[in-house]
């Protein structure tokens, strides 16, 4: 596009505005599907959302779209509203474009599309600014702790899990999480060969929201007991705080939960319950950068602990930008299905359980892989991959 090719430099005073919201939406076939129960996923699909300026600048963000029809609704219901709003005001276009729209945009889809556009806006306005994302939101580049996703396809065998471990293991790694296998007795199995192999090692369990009730969440939890696992996520579908609080009181495992529930009252609702031990945020659909930072606020206010899902790319600078470098980053095996997106963009350098920053770059770096993209199944009504 020729305003990628003669970028326009606003003069002193002028301000630089965004001339358009675009959405490419990209689904990946899964050579394994992946089977929690009644969620079979046979593919993953990934919206990116680019974000042009005048000045030839523009600003990227992904996000997972749960089969949702988000780029639809980025075009209809957020897109205008941001159009002609001034680059470095990122969390006034995302409250205009909230506030214009509560029905749709304050939880679910809704929250997910305005998310995923809010992170493309602050890339923009870190770019603009000329900065990499960390210090433009005022924190410092430091090494965070990473977690590596093992496990997946969830239907592998224990000795391959503890393969995979012991492969990370060997460059670094000390924390690790495992999906839920397809049964509860095989998810056991996989647990238990993964702590007999590495007992140093930080494992945690993702049920995947497998559990439908707290009778059948607390049966499995307690099956947990003596693994020494730092934590049980997504016991339970989102949308009951009262039911992950009476879990987590009759099981030993600390609980974390938050990163799909994607509405206005997280995280006020689990905190309210005493429901969690940890609070699992995600920038791509709990509100964006913007709302990020208040959500981490009360968590730190009520003494909870905050870890991110995943988009290690975006989270290790943005949480690092608000000061939680404790906050253990999140990558999967490349290959494996885990976050295909991640997996052909940098990876992590790490050190006895810790990542290096990634590369000092305007805003959130390179978040875009078009060579990865080109090979799988897309939808670009916009054009956005011809500038690309």
């Amino acid at each position: 596009m020729s305003k990628r090719q003669d970028t326009i430099v606003p003069k002193a005073g002028e301000v630089d505005r965004i001339t358009s919201v675009r959405v490419v939406t990209v689904l990946h076939k899964l050579e394994t599907a992946i089977t929690f129960g009644t969620w079979v996923m046979r593919h993953r699909e990934f919206a990116l959302v680019g974000i042009d300026s005048e000045s030839g600048l523009r600003g990227f963000a992904y996000c997972l779209t749960r089969d949702g029809p988000l780029a639809a609704l980025v075009a209809r219901t957020i897109a205008p509203l941001y159009v002609s709003r001034s680059v470095d005001d990122p969390s006034g276009a995302f409250h205009g474009a909230l506030w214009a729209n509560n029905a749709v945009h304050a939880a679910g889809l809704g929250m997910r599309a305005m998310s995923v556009v809010d992170v493309a806006a602050w890339d923009l306005a870190a770019k603009s600014a000329g900065r990499n994302m960390t210090e433009f939101l005022g924190g410092k580049r430091v090494a965070m702790p990473v977690t590596g996703i093992v496990g997946y396809p969830p239907s592998i065998s224990p000795a391959a899990t503890v393969d995979q471990i012991a492969e990370l293991w060997t460059r670094g790694w000390r924390r690790f999480k495992l999906p839920i296998a397809p049964t509860p007795d095989g998810s056991i199995a996989r647990l238990r060969a993964a702590r007999e192999a590495f007992p140093d090692a930080w494992l945690g369990v993702d049920n995947n929201f497998f559990s439908k009730t707290a009778v059948d969440a607390i049966a499995f939890g307690r099956r947990l007991d003596g693994l020494e696992l730092g934590w049980f996520e997504d016991i339970v579908p989102p949308g009951d705080a009262g039911m992950v609080a009476e879990v987590r009181a009759a099981i030993e495992t600390p609980v974390a939960m938050g990163d799909e529930q994607g509405g206005s009252y997280h995280p006020e609702a689990l905190l309210a319950a005493n429901a969690i031990d940890v609070l699992r945020v995600d920038a791509t659909t709990n509100g964006g950068i913007t709302r990020l930072r208040p959500i981490v606020g009360r968590a730190v206010a009520a003494g909870v602990r905050v870890a991110p899902h995943m988009f290690p790319h975006i989270h290790s600078q943005v949480l690092a930008g608000l000061g939680q470098t404790d906050a253990p980053i999140e990558w999967g095996v490349p290959g494996t299905g885990v976050h295909p997106m991640d997996d052909s963009l940098a990876q992590p350098v790490v050190r006895d359980g810790l990542m290096d920053p990634l590369s000092d770059s305007p805003g959130l770096g390179v978040l875009v892989d078009p060579a990865w993209i080109a090979t799988q199944q897309i939808s670009d009504p916009d054009g956005l991959l011809e500038d690309l």
